[in-house]
């Protein structure tokens, strides 16, 4: 068994995601980005993940920020555009940087093929809503957000995040010691593996029936929308060849992106001293 690839390995993802809530509304998608905003403060309304209150002369609120993230389709193209209102120092580095790297979700594809596997994507609708604080937390209302009837009034935080290490524990997930965002689940004869990438999950197992528990089992604690069978993560195109149990990975659409924002498009192409796509 090999893991084949496309014309291009794999290269670093294009990053074009606006770093600011000012060079959102600066860059080319304002509309895109505001809409985004809405929905995430629509959502944060509804699971009431704050009161507004008066100030407090012995609290101090700490501030807030968004972050923002594209979702490409299959040809490469920006198909959802996400915005997440986080609270500054309020576990970001726990919650927010649950990632996978590369060279795990690689290694899961190549299992994938061998055992030609069922691999299913989810997306992680709003941030995690749910979990309790067990603590008070006072934060700023967003910029350009604020409620024009309780604009002197401050947030006080009843729900942040919970945490999705918690929750896939309960329904039977063991964490991977050495890559904390792959988890495992054993039932019978079925092993079903998750891999977590910020609000990207990876479903990976060749019983479709146990998959389908698992997607009911994470439905019912988050807001996810089902992608079906992956062909697009992190910025790189999925294809497969499920008679000769082959996954081939291509980053072609960012590498012509490249080509074309350096002028190099029409530029003299080189060979690999191997066998074109393989690996």
């Amino acid at each position: 068994m090999f893991l084949t690839m496309g014309r291009h390995d794999i290269l670093l993802l294009d990053n074009d995601e606006p770093k600011t809530y000012e060079a959102a509304l600066m860059g080319p998608d304002p509309k895109k980005w505001l809409e985004a905003m809405r929905f995430e403060l629509k959502s944060m309304a509804d699971s009431q993940v704050w009161n507004l209150v008066e100030p407090l002369d012995e609290v101090r609120p700490i501030g807030c920020k968004w972050v923002f993230k594209k979702k490409i389709d299959t040809d490469g193209n920006v198909h959802i555009y996400k915005a997440r209102l986080v609270a500054k120092g309020v576990d970001y580095d726990e919650t927010f940087s649950q990632v996978a790297i590369l060279k795990s979700i690689r290694i899961l594809l190549a299992i994938t093929a061998y055992h030609d596997c069922e691999v299913w994507q989810m997306d992680v609708k709003t941030a995690f809503h749910n979990g309790n604080l067990s603590e008070d937390v006072y934060m700023t209302q967003p910029e350009d957000f604020i409620d024009p009837q309780n604009a002197g009034k401050i947030c006080k935080l009843l729900n942040w995040n919970l945490r999705f290490d918690e929750v896939v524990k309960g329904f039977g997930f063991i964490k991977n010691v050495e890559e904390p965002c792959v988890y495992k689940k054993v039932s019978g004869n079925a092993l079903v593996f998750l891999v977590l990438y910020v609000d990207d999950i990876l479903l990976i197992e060749d019983d479709i029936p146990m998959l389908e528990v698992v997607k009911d089992s994470l439905r019912k604690s988050f807001s996810m929308k089902n992608l079906g069978e992956a062909a697009y993560i992190l910025g790189i195109k999925i294809y497969r060849d499920r008679s000769k149990r082959l996954i081939g990975l291509s980053q072609s659409t960012y590498i012509d992106k490249v080509l074309k924002r350096f002028n190099m498009y029409d530029s003299k192409k080189g060979f690999l001293p191997m066998s074109p796509g393989t690996i």
